[in-house]
């Protein structure tokens, strides 16, 4: 496996490889784990050349966030990506891709501020900025996101296909512990009591879901599940029915939705989701 670290290093290269095999980027802010190493293993289906980015992108983060903080396991991170065969991993410091301060952002407004973007309404502006960015520098086929980051997966899809990106976007089921808990970088920061009960997000998406597929209007099911959660000591951002590709609420399900939630235990932020058919 090369490590690379220069954008310009890794357009070279994949300038020579693309014309003769199919490239598959997995984007990663690094401290893999079950959900990134299930991507990689789809990748690998398709794909004949693996490129796996780790880099902690700044601009996605708000100015009281754990960015400093988030979880870097390089070591770690390293040994996995070899052990599962991947070309390249591109690794680049902040320098690299933002040598200059950034003028230059990619929106879309009508997704930008639902969902995650209530609380979070500069977020989704760095990740697509970000991705991009890689996309451009890496010049993959197809890259690979995973159904718990869904507004984000449904948001750079929406980038790929209107700013006509030569590449298709695959979306990957979510990886989840025992219990249910969605797998996250975020979960280390969980103490023994919250990890104990986290698992009760995927719990209401599971009971809303059950709710709906008995005839329960979308409005009720909401109100009982965000009363569950919020009894049990988390701090809810939002649970909501919604369009999947659209992310407003639903009035009524007909045939598809997305069911999501957002909450905090502790100092840890928390989102699940799942989609009804």
């Amino acid at each position: 496996m090369k490590v690379i670290k220069d954008p310009v290093k890794i357009q070279a290269i994949v300038d020579r490889i693309r014309p003769v095999k199919k490239i598959g980027l997995i984007p990663t802010m690094g401290a893999l784990h079950k959900g990134h190493i299930s991507l990689i293993e789809s990748a690998k289906k398709e794909a004949e050349f693996i490129i796996v980015s780790i880099f902690v992108n700044p601009i996605q983060f708000g100015p009281k966030e754990d960015y400093k903080n988030y979880p870097r396991k390089p070591g770690e991170d390293n040994k996995i990506l070899e052990d599962l065969g991947v070309d390249i991993l591109f690794s680049p410091f902040v320098i690299d891709l933002y040598p200059n301060p950034q003028t230059t952002f990619i929106h879309i407004p009508s997704l930008e501020k639902l969902l995650c973007g209530k609380v979070r309404n500069w977020h989704f502006k760095g990740v697509l900025t970000v991705v991009a960015k890689l996309f451009n520098i890496t010049k993959p086929h197809f890259s690979y996101f995973g159904q718990k980051d869904y507004q984000q997966a449904l948001m750079i899809r929406r980038m790929t296909n209107e700013l006509n990106f030569d590449l298709k976007i695959r979306l990957s089921p979510t990886i989840r512990e025992d219990d249910g808990l969605a797998v996250s970088s975020r979960n280390i920061y969980l103490s023994n009591e919250e990890r104990k009960r986290a698992n009760l997000l995927y719990l209401s998406l599971k009971e809303a879901e059950a709710s709906l597929r008995k005839g329960e209007d979308p409005i009720s099911t909401i109100e009982k599940q965000k009363l569950l959660i919020e009894k049990n000591g988390f701090i809810l951002n939002y649970f909501e029915i919604v369009d999947p590709e659209t992310l407003k609420p639903l009035d009524e399900v007909k045939d598809r939705a997305l069911i999501a939630v957002s909450a905090k235990t502790g100092k840890t932020m928390l989102i699940d989701n799942l989609i009804y058919e």
